[in-house]
């Protein structure tokens, strides 16, 4: 008998955010697919998993490289998608762990879309997971969207060319994974006297986590690859936050 195939978003670092149902799928499952960026890589969600459940998995490490290439992303895909589906035809669950929500930004949807493909019969299931947008205006008390708001969210790394438009068309804009495009970003909110309606967190969720409305504090540090920035055109009070970079 086939066994199941599940994704789980653990959110976004705090191990405190893994909803009830992603814990019960962890405590049964049977092995743990562990996505990379490189082989050498620490997997974030992996980290997560082991702070809230203390078992030994058998862990399916999948590499995915950070490439535009299409087919190079292809037959990662279609590799990761082969090993998954031999050990769920062993009978055995697996379960893929992803930071934040399965279905936001995540590998697993390409993984998720080649297994329905390639191999109907199998069974599959995505638990939700808490976003890094939900967690970083939750830490700070600030709404997210109200009313009749508007919002849209781009990847910063392959976004920027649309962000003057997007800011002069909505009303919040969420920026993913900004540390790289940071200086560009800037100089742009500067150009539309947006910057002090900016707020930038940085791995929000963990032990180090940190804010600020000051973006101006962040030239010349190097931001982490968990950086998220949320631009509001009405502005917001910031209050109560502390942290620092090194």
């Amino acid at each position: 008998m086939a066994g199941k195939f599940y994704g789980l978003g653990v959110g976004p670092g705090d191990p405190d955010l893994i909803t009830v149902k992603a814990l019960r799928i962890l405590q049964k499952a049977d092995i743990l697919c562990v996505p990379r960026s490189s082989s050498d890589k620490e997997s974030l969600a992996l980290q997560v998993v082991q702070c809230v459940i203390k078992k030994e998995f058998d862990l399916l490490d999948l590499l995915f490289p950070m490439s535009r290439d299409r087919k190079v992303l292809e037959e990662s895909w279609a590799a990761a998608g082969e090993s998954v589906a031999k050990k769920v035809m062993q009978g055995q669950d697996v379960a893929f762990v992803t930071i934040g929500d399965p279905m936001f930004y995540s590998t697993y949807g390409y993984l998720l879309d080649y297994i329905r493909k390639n191999f109907p019969d199998i069974e599959t299931e995505t638990i939700p997971g808490v976003m890094a947008m939900s967690a970083c205006t939750s830490l700070v008390g600030i709404p997210l969207t109200e009313g009749e708001e508007s919002l849209v969210v781009l990847p910063a790394a392959y976004g920027l060319e649309e962000l003057e438009d997007a800011l002069k068309k909505y009303d919040n804009v969420v920026l993913m994974k900004v540390n790289r495009k940071m200086e560009e970003v800037r100089g742009l909110l500067k150009r539309l006297d947006l910057q002090g309606k900016a707020l930038y967190f940085s791995r929000c969720g963990y032990t180090d986590q940190y804010v600020t409305d000051n973006l101006d504090s962040l030239e010349g540090h190097r931001l982490d690859y968990m950086s998220l920035l949320i631009i509001k055109k009405k502005g917001f009070s910031l209050t109560g936050i502390s942290g620092g970079l090194d």
